[in-house]
Protein backbone atom coordinates (compact mmCIF):
# COMPACT_ATOMS: atom_id res chain seq x y z
CA UNK A 1 0.00 0.00 0.00
CA UNK A 2 1.42 3.37 -1.13
CA UNK A 3 0.32 6.18 0.98
CA UNK A 4 3.32 8.23 0.81
CA UNK A 5 3.05 11.77 -1.06
CA UNK A 6 4.54 14.76 -1.10
CA UNK A 7 3.30 18.20 0.63
CA UNK A 8 2.76 19.63 -2.92
CA UNK A 9 0.66 16.68 -3.69
CA UNK A 10 -1.85 16.70 -0.47
CA UNK A 11 -4.88 18.99 -0.59
CA UNK A 12 -5.38 21.35 2.29
CA UNK A 13 -7.86 19.66 5.08
CA UNK A 14 -7.15 16.50 4.20
CA UNK A 15 -7.38 13.92 6.66
CA UNK A 16 -5.74 11.03 5.01
CA UNK A 17 -2.89 9.62 7.64
CA UNK A 18 0.77 9.67 6.08
CA UNK A 19 2.93 9.29 8.66
CA UNK A 20 2.68 7.66 12.43
CA UNK A 21 4.08 8.80 15.35
CA UNK A 22 4.25 7.17 18.30
CA UNK A 23 6.13 8.31 22.54
CA UNK A 24 8.19 5.80 23.66
CA UNK A 25 7.04 5.41 27.59
CA UNK A 26 3.89 4.47 28.22
CA UNK A 27 3.41 3.31 24.74
CA UNK A 28 6.05 1.71 23.34
CA UNK A 29 7.59 1.24 26.44
CA UNK A 30 6.56 -0.05 29.61
CA UNK A 31 7.03 2.50 32.51
CA UNK A 32 7.07 2.49 36.37
CA UNK A 33 8.21 5.83 38.58
CA UNK A 34 7.39 3.29 41.66
CA UNK A 35 10.42 1.65 40.68
CA UNK A 36 12.79 4.87 41.02
CA UNK A 37 11.53 6.09 44.17
CA UNK A 38 11.96 2.56 45.73
CA UNK A 39 15.23 2.59 44.54
CA UNK A 40 16.04 5.70 45.62
CA UNK A 41 14.38 5.43 49.19
CA UNK A 42 17.15 2.91 50.29
CA UNK A 43 19.53 6.07 50.09
CA UNK A 44 17.18 8.49 52.20
CA UNK A 45 15.41 8.96 55.17
CA UNK A 46 11.80 8.97 53.57
CA UNK A 47 9.75 6.27 52.30
CA UNK A 48 9.38 5.64 48.91
CA UNK A 49 5.84 7.12 49.41
CA UNK A 50 6.99 10.53 50.71
CA UNK A 51 9.47 10.26 48.11
CA UNK A 52 6.73 10.00 45.16
CA UNK A 53 4.96 12.79 47.50
CA UNK A 54 8.49 15.00 46.94
CA UNK A 55 8.93 14.18 43.80
CA UNK A 56 8.32 17.40 41.12
CA UNK A 57 7.58 17.13 37.89
CA UNK A 58 8.75 20.63 37.55
CA UNK A 59 10.56 23.81 35.69
CA UNK A 60 13.90 21.72 36.38
CA UNK A 61 12.66 18.38 34.74
CA UNK A 62 11.25 20.21 31.64
CA UNK A 63 14.65 21.71 31.54
CA UNK A 64 16.55 18.53 31.87
CA UNK A 65 14.24 17.24 29.25
CA UNK A 66 14.63 20.07 27.21
CA UNK A 67 18.84 19.32 27.61
CA UNK A 68 19.39 22.58 28.78
CA UNK A 69 20.16 21.29 32.20
CA UNK A 70 23.24 17.93 32.69
CA UNK A 71 23.41 14.88 34.16
CA UNK A 72 24.94 16.48 37.11
CA UNK A 73 22.68 19.42 37.69
CA UNK A 74 19.65 17.39 38.01
CA UNK A 75 21.56 14.55 40.26
CA UNK A 76 22.44 17.15 42.66
CA UNK A 77 18.68 18.90 42.58
CA UNK A 78 17.14 15.11 43.15
CA UNK A 79 19.91 14.24 46.13
CA UNK A 80 19.11 17.91 48.18
CA UNK A 81 15.36 17.27 47.52
CA UNK A 82 14.87 13.84 48.13
CA UNK A 83 18.00 13.78 51.08
CA UNK A 84 19.40 10.72 49.63
CA UNK A 85 22.86 9.99 51.11
CA UNK A 86 23.78 8.83 47.08
CA UNK A 87 26.47 9.04 44.47
CA UNK A 88 25.75 10.58 40.80
CA UNK A 89 25.62 6.94 39.31
CA UNK A 90 23.75 5.51 42.61
CA UNK A 91 20.50 8.29 41.38
CA UNK A 92 21.56 7.30 38.40
CA UNK A 93 20.73 3.77 38.55
CA UNK A 94 17.84 4.78 40.06
CA UNK A 95 16.19 7.10 37.82
CA UNK A 96 17.16 4.40 34.68
CA UNK A 97 14.66 1.65 36.82
CA UNK A 98 12.06 3.85 35.49
CA UNK A 99 12.03 1.19 32.37
CA UNK A 100 10.14 -1.85 32.67
CA UNK A 101 10.68 -3.23 29.23
CA UNK A 102 9.04 -2.82 25.70
CA UNK A 103 5.07 -3.71 25.19
CA UNK A 104 5.94 -6.24 23.01
CA UNK A 105 1.99 -6.02 21.81
CA UNK A 106 2.33 -2.58 20.67
CA UNK A 107 5.78 -2.81 19.27
CA UNK A 108 4.32 -6.10 17.24
CA UNK A 109 1.35 -3.29 15.76
CA UNK A 110 3.96 -0.52 14.88
CA UNK A 111 6.07 -2.71 12.65
CA UNK A 112 3.19 -3.78 11.02
CA UNK A 113 1.79 -0.51 10.25
CA UNK A 114 5.37 0.66 9.14
CA UNK A 115 5.13 -1.73 6.47
CA UNK A 116 2.97 0.43 5.10
CA UNK A 117 3.45 4.10 6.77
CA UNK A 118 6.63 5.63 7.51
CA UNK A 119 6.68 5.48 11.80
CA UNK A 120 8.64 7.85 13.85
CA UNK A 121 8.56 8.43 17.75
CA UNK A 122 8.72 11.70 19.46
CA UNK A 123 9.63 11.27 23.32
CA UNK A 124 10.27 13.58 26.14
CA UNK A 125 13.56 12.33 27.49
CA UNK A 126 16.81 13.63 28.96
CA UNK A 127 19.86 12.66 27.83
CA UNK A 128 20.52 9.53 30.72
CA UNK A 129 17.54 8.34 30.22
CA UNK A 130 17.88 7.98 26.06
CA UNK A 131 21.24 6.50 26.90
CA UNK A 132 19.41 3.85 28.61
CA UNK A 133 16.51 2.83 26.25
CA UNK A 134 18.78 3.00 23.46
CA UNK A 135 21.16 0.46 24.90
CA UNK A 136 18.41 -1.58 26.01
CA UNK A 137 16.02 -1.61 22.89
CA UNK A 138 17.31 -2.07 19.56
CA UNK A 139 14.12 -3.07 18.44
CA UNK A 140 13.08 0.05 18.36
CA UNK A 141 15.34 1.32 15.86
CA UNK A 142 14.07 -2.11 13.62
CA UNK A 143 10.41 -0.32 13.46
CA UNK A 144 11.08 3.29 13.64
CA UNK A 145 12.40 5.30 11.01
CA UNK A 146 13.41 8.38 13.30
CA UNK A 147 13.27 8.98 17.05
CA UNK A 148 12.54 12.18 18.30
CA UNK A 149 13.57 13.07 20.90
CA UNK A 150 13.29 16.31 23.04
CA UNK A 151 16.77 16.86 24.59
CA UNK A 152 18.16 16.63 21.14
CA UNK A 153 15.45 18.92 20.09
CA UNK A 154 15.93 21.15 22.97
CA UNK A 155 12.35 21.30 22.66
CA UNK A 156 9.51 18.86 24.40
CA UNK A 157 5.52 17.74 24.24
CA UNK A 158 3.13 19.73 24.58
CA UNK A 159 4.89 22.63 23.16
CA UNK A 160 3.55 23.69 19.91
CA UNK A 161 7.20 24.33 19.01
CA UNK A 162 8.30 20.92 19.49
CA UNK A 163 5.41 19.28 16.67
CA UNK A 164 5.91 21.54 14.62
CA UNK A 165 9.53 20.68 14.39
CA UNK A 166 8.67 17.01 14.15
CA UNK A 167 6.78 17.33 11.50
CA UNK A 168 8.56 19.66 8.99
CA UNK A 169 11.45 16.83 9.81
CA UNK A 170 8.71 14.30 8.27
CA UNK A 171 7.95 16.26 5.27
CA UNK A 172 4.40 15.76 5.55
CA UNK A 173 1.37 18.37 6.92
CA UNK A 174 0.46 18.16 10.44
CA UNK A 175 -2.99 16.93 9.51
CA UNK A 176 -1.34 14.25 7.96
CA UNK A 177 -0.16 12.82 10.72
CA UNK A 178 -1.45 10.54 13.84
CA UNK A 179 -0.18 10.61 16.88
CA UNK A 180 -0.06 8.24 19.86
CA UNK A 181 0.76 9.26 23.88
CA UNK A 182 -0.66 7.82 26.85
CA UNK A 183 -0.44 12.14 28.42
CA UNK A 184 -3.56 14.08 28.03
CA UNK A 185 -1.74 17.31 27.85
CA UNK A 186 0.39 16.19 24.92
CA UNK A 187 -2.85 14.74 23.25
CA UNK A 188 -4.33 18.11 23.04
CA UNK A 189 -0.95 19.75 22.90
CA UNK A 190 -0.57 17.80 19.69
CA UNK A 191 -4.36 18.65 18.29
CA UNK A 192 -3.79 22.30 18.93
CA UNK A 193 -0.64 21.88 16.39
CA UNK A 194 -2.78 20.35 14.09
CA UNK A 195 -1.90 16.77 13.97
CA UNK A 196 -4.32 14.05 14.12
CA UNK A 197 -4.17 12.62 17.97
CA UNK A 198 -4.85 9.52 19.88
CA UNK A 199 -4.37 9.30 24.22
CA UNK A 200 -3.14 5.66 24.32
CA UNK A 201 -4.08 3.87 27.96
CA UNK A 202 -4.31 0.38 26.87
CA UNK A 203 -2.76 -1.55 23.73
CA UNK A 204 -6.54 -1.59 22.27
CA UNK A 205 -6.73 2.03 21.65
CA UNK A 206 -3.46 1.81 19.66
CA UNK A 207 -5.14 -1.40 17.29
CA UNK A 208 -8.39 0.64 17.16
CA UNK A 209 -7.01 3.83 15.79
CA UNK A 210 -4.87 1.89 13.52
CA UNK A 211 -7.95 -0.09 12.15
CA UNK A 212 -9.92 2.94 11.61
CA UNK A 213 -7.31 4.17 9.09
CA UNK A 214 -7.34 0.58 7.24
CA UNK A 215 -4.39 -0.81 8.75
CA UNK A 216 -4.22 -4.43 10.45
CA UNK A 217 -3.84 -3.66 14.77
Amino acid sequence: IDRLVNMRDEKPGSSTVRALLYDLGGVLIDIDFDRVFRYWAAYSPLTADAIRSRFEFGELYRRYERGEADDATWFGHVREHLSLEASDAQIETGWNAVFVGLNADVLGMVGRAGQHLPSYAFTNTSNSHQRTWSRAYPELAQVLRGIFSSAELGRRKPEPEAFATVVDAIGVRPSSVLFFDDMEQNVAGARAAGLQAVQVTDPQDVRRALTRIGLSG
